[in-house]
């Protein structure tokens, strides 16, 4: 075998390294805009000035933070809990449910993760609503620092930013990518060249980092300690996308690039901030700002601003991937995806999520008007999404019995910290915290509506259609039936069922194809479901019908053409005389309808019926021929 020189196998490590840098670390990379600052304020509205002990016990606490729930919890421990390749809370969820199937009673324990599931993503997706519009203000709030009577420009500045963004979302990010990694490589240095100066400033701050000034922290200052650490999540905003984006670069290259660059930069850029306040407590008000040099002062503000926009744009394609994951497992309708780009099929825009994320950013930033009053808002969303996150992984290490004693010890003894960072937030509710909960709660709502709705859909569906072992009886019980000559491809979300098309035809026409192909599709818990496990066949009888059960990954679109393309490559003997250039497709489609008999409360039926409408073409969705197909619906109570 060829090895690769070692060069290029560096060259490729490296690029990988500044990749991740550009994707991954941009939520996380921003949070000194902010989080600092937010601190002081929830000191200083507890009555509490930022005193020698009360910034070194600040800065120790967030250097200490980064370290136990990012070093350890999500690179140490999450990395390495992959499903294929994949990663991310509904990734991890796939993996605990295939695990949980195998066991007993796994079906309720499968169900209580699910929606356990359903709270998380909501959670991210209410995250997904606050992160653009707290990044982008932050930014631009630095424009305050270099002239204070530009502070009027801050908000439409931050609308005008937001609103561009969302508007050239439906182009993708291929072309713009590519800037990514460098910019947020400058960024970095940047944040570490800025810590640098605090520290020089105050070396003394350099004793922040032994953990027992957090101690000191708490006893000399309880009150304003406790609520601060409301305060201090926020430096660990966007841990998750650390675990998220695991199948696009790989454990490797995230761990490195948040060991060797994210992490000394951020940790010599808290360092800074707190030597600096203790040099000049005037600059309390921004201190990330306060350490940059006059003349660098706008660079630096269009830098951030920059940064802030990859970081936005990054959690906006993540709350795509969740939402169009969500639709494939069946938590979510099924939107109209677009794919943005023919080599990445990772890189998708859902037009309907799209505006509505635009028009809540926007209505925030002109709610709130400063990152200063978002960030009681932000916390809440953050340690949610972090304590649901570790309780599935907490799950899946117990289940999985693979020597879980040593990681599940850890990861549990986090989550008691992750826990006390979300009772600090929990006193947030009411001057902020109250806006992800609501928009989480809402999804969630929506989330459940759906899925209820969807198991009545099927249940109704299942009643009208019959097993596949009785084809020929339909066949029979309808008289005299001419067969045709040509293939007929029948559709159904439900293996070993006859279509209601299938009985529509025969009951109506008294006919069917000499060649027909039963086609059934279930979506699994992995990612991504090899080529060679794709579909069973099986011919149905010796009435020229074969049943075709195809399973598709999470991340995968059902493309019936190319399956059956596969089928009569792999399996020529049993579609022999199938012609798929001339088969006619029929697609059977339930349209649910209200009902007053149903288990489902009328409001919850009224929702369910508007997210119906949302759900694309199914021609377009599976990739059929759209002049040689046919949809039959009929009408399902829900």
């Amino acid at each position: 075998m060829t090895q690769a020189p070692a060069g290029r196998g560096r060259a490729t490590s490296a690029l990988a390294l500044v990749g991740a840098l550009g994707v991954v670390f941009g939520d996380i990379g921003t949070s000194p805009l902010y989080a600092a600052t937010a601190v002081v304020a929830t000191a200083r509205g507890a009555g509490v000035e930022p005193d020698r002990t009360f910034v070194y016990g600040m800065t120790s606490t967030i250097l200490w933070t980064l370290t136990l729930v990012v070093s350890i919890l999500y690179v140490r421990l999450f990395l390495r809990a992959d499903n294929d390749g994949e990663g991310g809370l509904l990734a991890l969820l796939g993996l605990l449910r295939r695990t949980l199937g195998r066991s007993h009673g796994g079906r309720r324990a499968t169900l209580v993760v699910t929606v356990l599931g359903m709270l998380g993503a909501a959670m991210f997706l209410g995250d997904s609503v606050i992160t653009p519009a707290i990044s982008v203000l932050s930014a631009v709030e630095g424009l305050e620092v270099v002239e204070p009577s530009l502070a009027r420009f801050v908000v439409p500045l931050a609308l005008a930013i937001l609103a561009s963004l969302f508007l050239v979302e439906r182009f993708g990010t291929r072309a713009i990518g590519r800037l990514f990694g460098p910019v947020m490589l400058l960024w970095f240095a940047t944040l570490a060249a800025c810590g640098v100066r605090g520290v020089v400033e105050t070396p003394d701050v350099l004793v922040a980092v032994s953990p027992h000034w957090v101690v000191l922290f708490f006893l000399d200052h309880p009150a304003a300690a406790f609520l601060s650490l409301g305060a201090v999540v926020l430096a660990v905003t966007g841990a998750e996308a650390l675990y998220a984006d695991l199948g696009h670069f790989g454990r490797r290259p995230i761990a490195r690039a948040w060991t060797f660059v994210v992490f000394p930069a951020l940790a010599l850029s808290y360092l800074g901030q707190g030597g600096h306040l203790i040099a000049s407590p005037e600059a309390a008000r921004n201190p990330f700002f306060s350490l940059v040099p006059a003349p660098l002062a706008m660079p630096v503000v269009v830098l951030a601003t920059l940064a802030t926009i990859i970081a936005s744009q990054a959690v906006v394609s993540g709350a795509f991937s969740v939402v169009h994951q969500g639709g494939r497992l069946g938590v979510l309708p099924p939107l109209r995806t677009v794919h943005t780009s023919s080599a990445n099929s990772r890189q998708i825009y859902l037009p309907a999520v799209n505006v509505l994320l635009a028009v809540a950013v926007l209505l925030i930033v002109l709610a709130f008007r400063s990152s200063g009053a978002l960030a009681s808002a932000y916390g809440i969303a953050v340690t949610l999404t972090i304590s649901i996150t570790t309780v599935v992984y907490l799950a899946h290490t117990w289940t999985s019995r693979r020597r879980p004693t040593g990681r599940f010890v850890v990861a549990g003894s986090i989550l008691v910290l992750v826990l006390v960072l979300l009772a600090a937030n929990l006193a947030k509710v009411g001057s902020g915290g109250w806006l992800p909960l609501t928009v989480g709660a809402l999804v969630f709502v929506v989330m459940t509506t759906w899925w209820t709705g969807r198991r009545h859909v099927d249940r109704g569906r299942l009643a009208l259609e019959t097993t596949v072992q009785r084809v020929e009886d339909v066949l029979e019980a309808h008289g005299s039936v001419t067969r045709t000559r040509g293939t007929a491809v029948f559709l159904s979300r439900h293996r070993g069922v006859v279509p209601l098309a299938l009985r529509s035809m025969v009951e109506q026409n008294h006919a069917l194809q000499r060649h027909v192909l039963l086609v059934s599709w279930a979506t699994s818990d992995r990612p991504v479901v090899p080529a060679g496990e794709r579909y069973r066949a099986a011919p149905v009888g010796d009435e020229g019908v074969v049943e075709i059960v195809a399973t598709y990954g999470f991340r995968e679109r059902p493309r019936v053409v190319r399956l059956l393309a596969q089928v009569q490559r792999d399996a020529p003997d049993l579609m022999h005389g199938v012609d798929l250039g001339t088969a006619t497709y029929f697609v059977s489609l339930s349209v649910p309808r209200s009902t007053p008999r149903s288990r489902m409360p009328r409001w919850s039926q009224r929702l369910f019926l508007g997210l119906y409408r949302l759900v694309p073409d199914p021609v377009e969705t599976l990739d059929l021929p759209r002049e040689r197909t046919i949809v039959l619906s009929r009408d399902v109570p829900l």
